[in-house]
């Protein structure tokens, strides 16, 4: 205590040094509840272009590739392709569309 009778230096600086951490504390879990945001749009983000795109699996066994929803989980990790290289893709005989995902959906214009 100080000689007048008021908070010493010491209890000052205390005081200041657990708000000082209280506010690090804070400010740190804001930031990892910003990173966990900031990863989750990015999913989000990815997940909405991957069901605008389409993806050919190469030919398997019996001789033709399948198109695919970009989204779909039946693929293997291929680049996307656009809309119209889709479109044309079902036009090419080799090429068939996936059963599950149906990537024709959409494509077709009647």
């Amino acid at each position: 205590m100080s000689e007048s009778g008021g908070i010493s230096d010491l209890d000052k600086n205390r005081a200041l040094a657990d708000w000082l951490e209280w506010q690090l504390r804070r400010t740190r879990n804001r930031i990892r509840e910003l990173e966990v945001k900031e990863r989750q749009e990015q999913h989000a983000y990815e997940r909405a272009q991957a069901e605008r795109s389409w993806k050919i699996q190469p030919k398997h066994s019996r001789g033709t590739a399948t198109l695919h929803r970009g989204g779909c989980t039946l693929s293997p990790q291929l680049g996307f392709i656009s809309r119209e290289d889709a479109i044309i893709a079902l036009d090419e005989p080799d090429i068939e569309a996936c059963r599950i995902c149906h990537p024709e959906k959409g494509l077709r214009v009647a």
